[in-house]
């Protein structure tokens, strides 16, 4: 599939992120009645028409990681929303869910009645997979498990991720319930299976990775020291079970790729290989090259890629708001 140039317009979401004295007495912004994840940055103001909870647990007693939840103001009793995780990125050993790429994704999403959650997971060197996507995983688990009390369809989740994220984002979608990195607890015999991906700049195959200078691929595959113990050569196949691409079949959900042509981080040719081989596998995708967009840009980069997301999740989780069952 040819991917989609995108006209750079710059896109201030001031408005969005902001509050103003009325506003936010229309908002509402809580705290989460267990807040020991201390590496945790506290949010700014949530914007009218969105309810913000921090750190709430989603993992087990003893983890510290906690998501932070977006839900829509003053939804009607009998709504169901679609929800989505969001995943940040940090090379799998650093960022927060509190970044300012989660919240403004956070609060569009809420603002356009989906909930959100966006979460912390397991962060280290290779020491943390496959805890880190077994906790991505659990927070799909989560929603499921909290459908009723959230106003949520269980039926209607997606995931969406940056970078690091992009690959945990991408691993969740394409590896539904799979018995080799599917988490044993805290919600055993629960599905992590989500019905829509949006992958923003991820690893798609650890194999083919490259240097990008200037966002130009130079042909020199790069190591994952940051996720794998072993090389390619000595861990092959814990390297294909870590790449998205190995996992494509007729079945993987609709992915849509973004990613910048001036990427110097994570070389454009791992989302042009991701949307290859959706295609090949006869799997709804659609890639979108950014021009003059570098790594972790979000859905303020402009106003294309905020509504080819938002478009992108209306039509696979939002058609319409289901009612609530009796």
């Amino acid at each position: 599939m040819k991917p989609t140039l995108l006209t750079t317009a710059s896109l201030l979401l001031l408005a969005l992120v902001s509050s103003s004295p009325s506003s936010l007495a229309q908002s509402s912004h809580e705290s989460g009645s267990q807040t020991n994840n201390k590496a945790a940055r506290p949010l700014p103001p949530a914007p009218a028409g969105v309810v913000i909870k921090e750190n709430v647990a989603y993992l087990a007693k003893d983890r510290q990681e906690k998501l932070d939840l977006y839900t829509p103001a003053n939804r009607a009793k009998d709504v169901l929303s679609p929800a989505v995780v969001l995943i940040h990125g940090g090379g799998w050993t650093g960022g927060d869910k509190s970044s300012g790429r989660e919240f403004i994704a956070g609060t569009t999403l809420a603002k356009a009645d989906y909930v959100a959650v966006s979460i912390n997971y397991l962060l280290g060197q290779a020491e943390a997979w496959p805890t880190d996507i077994q906790d991505c995983k659990n927070a799909v688990r989560w929603l499921r498990v909290n459908a009723e009390r959230l106003q949520i369809d269980p039926n209607r989740i997606g995931v969406m991720g940056g970078s690091a994220g992009g690959h945990l984002a991408l691993m969740v979608a394409y590896t539904p319930d799979l018995p080799a990195l599917s988490p044993k607890e805290p919600y055993p015999n629960v599905s992590d299976h989500v019905s829509a991906c949006v992958d923003m700049y991820g690893i798609s195959d650890l194999f083919t990775r490259q240097g990008s200078p200037g966002g130009v691929p130079d042909g020199k595959v790069r190591a994952h020291e940051a996720i794998m113990k072993d090389s390619a050569a000595k861990a092959p196949d814990a390297w294909k079970l870590a790449s998205p691409v190995s996992h494509i079949t007729k079945n993987t959900v609709p992915t849509l790729i973004l990613h910048g042509d001036k990427d110097e981080t994570v070389d454009q040719n791992q989302s042009k290989e991701l949307a290859e081989k959706l295609t090949a596998a006869g799997v709804e995708n659609r890639l979108m090259i950014v021009p003059g967009a570098k790594h972790s840009f979000g859905m303020d980069a402009n106003t294309d890629v905020s509504t080819a997301i938002m478009s992108f999740f209306d039509s696979h989780l939002k058609t319409p708001a289901l009612p609530a069952k009796n």
